[in-house]
This record gives C-alpha cells, sequence and structure tokens, in this order.
C-alpha cells in the first residue's frame, strides 16, 4: 500500500503550484505568446504525462531500478557531455530532440540511484576514507563539474549538496569530508572572483540598489514583490508585480508573486507543505526494508527540499541568484516530469516498508 500521507503531501505542492503558476504567469504569456494559458496549458501536459510516470514508477518493484542505476549514469554523463557540444540557449543547458530538455534534470536522478547502489554494496566500508569519501565524491562530482561548466551554478550546487546529505545518510566519517568541503570551497570561492558572470551576480547580491534599472532589477522587484504582500496578501490573482514588473514570475521568482497575493501566511503555509513531505519522506527512508531503498527516499526527497530552500534564498536574496527553480511550482516540463517520475519511486519504496 502507498504512503498516503506522502501522496497527499505530492497533490497538495502540485495543485498549490497549478493554481500559483496559472495566477504568476499568465500576465508574461499573454505578453510573449499573446496567449494567456500558453505556460499553464504545457504545465498540465507535463502534469498528465509525469503523474502517469508516477503511477507506472510507484507500481515497479524500487530494487528493479537498482539495475540500471550505472546504465542510467553513463547515459546522463554523455549527455551532459552532448549539452556543452551541441546545447541551445545562450547558456547552452538544453538540447533539442524534437523538444527541448535539461541533462542536468536526468542527472540529479541518476546520481542518487548510483550513488544509493554503490553505498548499499559498500555500507561496511563507508568509515574509510577512500570507499567512503573519494568514490562517492567522485561520483556526484563528475556531473557536478559537467554541469558548473554549462554556467548552470544551482544545478551544481544542487548535485553536489544531494551526494553530500547522501554520503552522511549512508555513514561516512563526518572528519573526512572536511577535506572535499574545504576543496570545494576555494574552488567555489576562485570561480565567484574570477568567472566574470558569477562576480556580477555576487556584486549584484551585495548591492542590488547600485544598478536598479541593470542587474539588480529583478532583486529589487523581488524583494519590493514580497514585502508587499504583507500579512495576507493582495488576494489569489490580484499580483500587481506580475504585470511585467518582476522577471520570470512564472519561474524562478514564481514565489515572490505568491507572497505578493497570498502574504506571509500563505508563504507559510507553502513551507510547511513541503516541510511535511520531507518528514513523510524521511519516516518512508527510516523504515525501508533495504540500505539501496532508504537512500534512494533521502536522495529524492532531500533534492525537492534543498531545491525549494535554494530558491527561496534566492527570491529573498539571502544568496546570490542562481536561477533555480521551485519544485512543483515553477513552468518547466523537464523539471517537473522528473520530479513525478522521483516521488513515484519514494512511494514504490513506501509499499514495501515496515509498518508505522
Amino acid at each position: 500500500m502507498f504512503d498516503i500521507p506522502f501522496l497527499v503531501g505530492v497533490f497538495a505542492l502540485l495543485f498549490t503550484g497549478l493554481a500559483m503558476l496559472f495566477s504568476a504567469g499568465y500576465a508574461d504569456a499573454l505578453n510573449r505568446y499573446g496567449d494567456s494559458y500558453h505556460y499553464i496549458k504545457s504545465q498540465l501536459f507535463a502534469v498528465l504525462i509525469g503523474l502517469t510516470a508516477m503511477l507506472i514508477a510507484s507500481f515497479i518493484s524500487y530494487k528493479f531500478y537498482r539495475r540500471f542505476a550505472w546504465f542510467f549514469y553513463g547515459v546522463c554523463v554523455v549527455l551532459l557531455i552532448a549539452v556543452l557540444i551541441f546545447g541551445k540557449g545562450e547558456q547552452k543547458r538544453w538540447l533539442n530532440i524534437g523538444f527541448q530538455f535539461q541533462p542536468s534534470e536526468l542527472a540529479k536522478v541518476a546520481v542518487v540511484m548510483a550513488l544509493a547502489d554503490y553505498i548499499a554494496r559498500n555500507r561496511d566500508n563507508m568509515k574509510q576514507f577512500v570507499k567512503g569519501i573519494v568514490i562517492p565524491c567522485i561520483i556526484w562530482g563528475v556531473p557536478c563539474l559537467l554541469v558548473a561548466v554549462e554556467t548552470h551554478l544551482s544545478g551544481a550546487i544542487l548535485i553536489a549538496s544531494i551526494g553530500i546529505v547522501m554520503m552522511i545518510a549512508g555513514g561516512c566519517r563526518l572528519v573526512f569530508l572536511a577535506v572535499p568541503a574545504a576543496g570545494a570551497g576555494v574552488l567555489g570561492t576562485i570561480l565567484a572572483f574570477s568567472v566574470p558572470y558569477m562576480k556580477a551576480r555576487i556584486d549584484t547580491w551585495l548591492n542590488p540598489e547600485t544598478d536598479l534599472l541593470g542587474d539588480g532589477w529583478q532583486v529589487y522587484q523581488s524583494l519590493t514583490t514580497i514585502g508587499s504582500g504583507g500579512l495576507f496578501g493582495f488576494g489569489y490573482g490580484k499580483s500587481r508585480q506580475k504585470y511585467l514588473y518582476m522577471s520570470e514570475p512564472q519561474n524562478d521568482f514564481i514565489f515572490s508573486i505568491l507572497c505578493e497575493e497570498l502574504g506571509f501566511v500563505g508563504a507559510a503555509l507553502t513551507v510547511v507543505l513541503f516541510l511535511l513531505l520531507f518528514l513523510r519522506g524521511m519516516s518512508i527512508a527510516v523504515r525501508a526494508r533495504d540500505k539501496f531503498g532508504a537512500l534512494l527516499a533521502v536522495g529524492f526527497v532531500v533534492q525537492v527540499v534543498l531545491q525549494a530552500v535554494l530558491n527561496i534564498a534566492v527570491v529573498t536574496n539571502t544568496i546570490p541568484n542562481t536561477g533555480i527553480s521551485l519544485p512543483f511550482f515553477s513552468s518547466g516540463g523537464t523539471s517537473l516530469l522528473m520530479l513525478l517520475g522521483e516521488m513515484g519511486i519514494v512511494l514504490s519504496v513506501s509499499r514495501q516498508t515496515d509498518a508505522v
């Protein structure tokens, strides 16, 4: 039997996200495409396919995915290399094969599956430095580096964070993590102040008011949008900033519109929904009958929560803008399809857990 509370949490986030996407995106959709329903129609199509994928994934034993974990990982690495060569868009994050998709979204799934298999096979060796730190860091480090080269900083941060959390859940020695953590910190600092676009984002983060009509516009408008919502907001559908003041209201900055329309209360309830999904996901992981299933649940649920935390941190200017979407809310077919597929695998794990 599925874990009903987890399934309810998924649907609560999904349908709340759809409602907010329609409200936040119809003005921008009309301006760009001449169709107010452009974003919501695309998202609903992705939802239909994604829910089908979730249903199928939930009925397949999660142990089945273990057979293809490394093959899938290899395919994703090849696709990440391919996107650097043939990628579309200014920042080369998308491949066009009749439709556009982001290999970095597949990489998140591949890293979770490969790490879950590796750690499950080496559970007795995770206290060792090489098998518990070096090899797992290579597993998530390769796709992380390729995603970073795409200038998809948020994706690289997310993959690295997922990898580290899974290593901790797998039982590695925390003291050993200081080595890769220090290395990542040094590398990140060097890149942040040497790569022009990264340095520009940090400068904007620290001093958005110095260029309000340029790079600081998005951050300033986001803070204005959030602050104007007050305690209860203007009401659903009554945002003012979405009328071409707030850029990307249907995507990275949809949480800002949510705050404006639903206020602090609505924003807090949204955060609570993510928190409840996380807690129920961890409950599934604790009750899983083997290490592989537990790590799958940890990896996929932590991905959702970390991505939500990073998105909210960006729109509130807590961290520099990394261009990261809000799970279940932001417009994006590839992301939503993969996300619902991941939730299906977690539900598969929940079908074979010990009783609460």
